[in-house]
Order: structure tokens, then sequence, then C-alpha cells
């Protein structure tokens, strides 16, 4: 039986729009609107790099121009609107998912005893009890407040005091839930402290929790395989994902197509009944061009945004520097329904200049006149954003598209 084919221009524009990256920048972006805006792309990745701004800071500038960072610290913090846990990565995430991760503070529960074990030093466990019993009497902690007179390293991943490993392990099994950062600091509490009452006591059903994991996915992604709906939030095993699918194909809820690629290729995905239709009438993206956080939503699965976007893209963070292709930490650049290339660049606060390395564009991209100047002036906006008064240019920042293998 030959599948109905979802076009590759059309994969991308809902995929973009189902990201809210397929409508204008524009729109107030705090309190409910900014939650609201939170809970349709799903989550809010965090991380520590701040060679501009923070990638959550990033995300949701992208998507609303008159954000600012004030407005999701208050919903977080304040509000308790939204909360801090693990996805595939730590993520700002819509309260109301609380109670689907007892699901995971369970399973993670016996998990990462079998791998911490090997990973962390000695010592850890003996000090879930006197934690909790510090956090109980005096509140809220860093890692910087407990663990005094344990050996210190020198803050690597695999180097953490005991102290701070308990931390985390209660942190990510429930325990305790993050209260609020200082500076990126995270300051723990107990969990009751932490999350809304209705949202603690709420429990879901195993049943309710895969259809969940499944369908919100699904939602958010536009079509996907099973494997896809599995990693969207990384809360189910493949073979429960796999199980769905059929489960829903079977009972009509689903429907089977092929998907184009950029390279003109197809592959199989699933999708709810109507979703051609549906993007065959979205409108096209404004042909604005943004600049993107590494860690933004859509491009979270770098083997799906390559697919659809003929984009590849890896971090280089931890590549030694003379084996670098592009830089330490560069910057998808999105215009339109293209990723059109990768900047690097960097907020020097010090001197309040966005100091700007190089642009590559991507193969059959011309960086002309209007696009540089479109370009130029979204660097400016950034600029803003972080803090800088200028944007500086080195030389020879415009580059020639590198090949990639």
């Amino acid at each position: 039986m030959t599948l109905p084919v979802l076009s590759n221009p059309l994969a991308r524009r809902l995929f973009l729009h189902r990201h809210a990256l397929g409508e204008a920048p524009t729109g107030p972006a705090k309190g409910a609107a900014l939650a609201a805006l939170i809970d349709r792309i799903g989550f809010v990745q965090v991380d520590s790099i701040n060679t501009v701004e923070r990638a959550h800071q990033m995300i949701l500038w992208s998507r609303r121009g008159t954000y600012r960072p004030e407005a999701l610290k208050r919903l977080t913090e304040a509000d308790r609107g939204l909360w801090e846990h693990w996805t595939h990565d730590a993520s700002i995430l819509p309260i109301s998912l609380y109670p689907h991760w007892q699901h995971r503070f369970a399973r993670d529960a016996e998990r990462l005893h079998l791998n911490w074990r090997r990973w962390f030093r000695e010592g850890y466990e003996a000090q879930f009890d006197t934690i909790l019993r510090l956090i109980e009497a005096d509140g809220p902690v860093t890692s910087a407040d407990v663990g005094e007179g344990e050996v210190r390293g020198k803050g690597g991943w695999w180097d953490w005091h005991p102290s701070k490993t308990a931390l985390e392990w209660l942190w990510r099994t429930g325990q305790l839930a993050v209260a609020r950062r200082d500076g990126f600091r995270k300051v723990y509490d107990l969990t009751e402290r932490v999350i809304p009452a209705e949202h603690l006591a709420a429990r879901i059903p195993p049943e309710a929790h895969l259809d969940w994991a499944c369908t919100s996915a699904l939602e958010r992604l536009g079509f996907a395989t099973s494997g896809e709906l599995k990693a969207y939030w990384n809360a189910i095993t493949p073979e429960q994902a796999r199980d769905w699918c059929r489960a829903e194909l079977a009972r009509g809820a689903l429907d089977e197509i092929e998907v184009e690629g950029a390279d003109g290729k197809t592959r199989r995905a699933f999708c709810r009944p109507g979703t051609l239709d549906e993007a065959a009438a979205l409108p096209a993206c404004p042909s604005r061009l943004r600049i993107l956080s590494p860690f933004d939503p859509a491009l979270r699965d770098r083997d799906r945004a390559e697919r659809l976007f003929g984009f590849y893209y890896r971090i280089e963070v931890f590549v030694p520097e003379p084996q670098r292709l592009w830089g330490y930490y560069v910057f998808p650049v999105l215009e339109g329904e293209r990723l059109i290339g990768r900047l690097d660049a960097k907020a020097h606060r010090d001197e309040s200049v966005l100091r700007v390395r190089a642009f590559w564009p991507e193969r059959g991209v011309k960086p002309g006149p209007q696009r540089l100047a479109r370009l130029e002036g979204e660097l400016d906006r950034l600029a803003r954003f972080a803090g800088c008064d200028r944007v500086e240019y080195l030389p020879d920042w415009r580059r020639e598209t590198l090949s990639v293998a």
C-alpha cells in the first residue's frame, strides 16, 4: 500500500509552527502568556554556557522579542507556575507536569544507584538523611553549604564531593526540589515547600502516563517515529512507545505516512488524522531571520534537524580548538523555513560589546547585502538582550561555506 507523503517544505513548516517558530516573535512574554508558550513547546532546556545568553533565555527570546529573564524567574521562583527537573537534560517545565514525574522519580531511584555507585566518590549515600534533616531545620541550601570537611574537586561532573552528589540524587529522585537559582547555582529545598500541594499529591496511573508521554510528544512534533516519541520526554521505554503506536494505529487514532527529508528520501512516521491537511493549510513562516540557541527544542534532536533541514550541527565545546570546524559555541541561524548558517559570537560584558567572530552560510545560501543587513539587525537586538551597547565585527567575519562529510 502506498502511504501518503508529507513533502519536505510542509514538514518543515508544520514542525516550526508546532515549536512557535512559524509566527512573528511578537506578543506578551510574561505571566500566563509566557507559561503558555513554554507549555506549547514542552520545556526549556537549562544550560550553563553563557557566551551570549544562557540557552533557556535565548529559547524564549527567539520566540518573543519582548521577553526578559526576570519574567521567567518570577514564574519559576515566585508564582510556581514552572519548575525545574530532568527530561533528556535539566529543563524548565510547566508545573502541571509534576505528577508525571513521580514515575521518573521511582525509576531513577533504582537506576541512579546502580550507575552512581560506579561513577562518583563513595560516601554520598550516607549523607542523604543528614542533608534532609539540615534543610528541614535550617531551610534551603546550595552545594557550597554542605559537605564541610569533604574533599572537593575542581567541579567536573564526576568530581563532586559526596554531599553535592547526595543533593543531586535527592533532587533527581524527588525528595528535594530546586527552589531557585542564585546566579546559576541551584538552591535546594524540601519538595513540599516548592511544589504546590495539588500537584504534589496527584498520582497518574501508568497507562495514563504512557498515553500522555506519547500524545503530548506527538502534539509538539507534528509527526514522529516511535523512537522520536520515546526520546521527546525520555519518560518511557522504546517498547512502550512502539506498543502505543501500534494500538493507536489499530484503533484509527494514528495515520502512517512517509515524510520527505531535505535530501528527497522519505521515512515512515506517525501523525494524527488530518495532520497533512493541517500542514497544507498553514501560512508560510515569516521570512525574518532569527538566531537560535544550540539547545532550542526544535534542534534538540540533531538527527531529525538534519533530516528535515539538511543542517548538520554538533556542539564543539569539548572538541580541541585546532580541530573545531566552526567554534566553541555557535548559534544556528533560521530564516523563514530554512536554517541558513551558523554564527560564532560572544558577549564581552566588561566592554559592553557583542563580538562577532564568524558567520558561515549553509551550502547554497548567498550572504547578499539584504540578508546581511537583516542579520546585522538581529545581532543588534541580540546585543541589547545580552546587555551590550554595540556589536563589533572581527575582520573576515563573513566566512565561506564549509563542506561537511
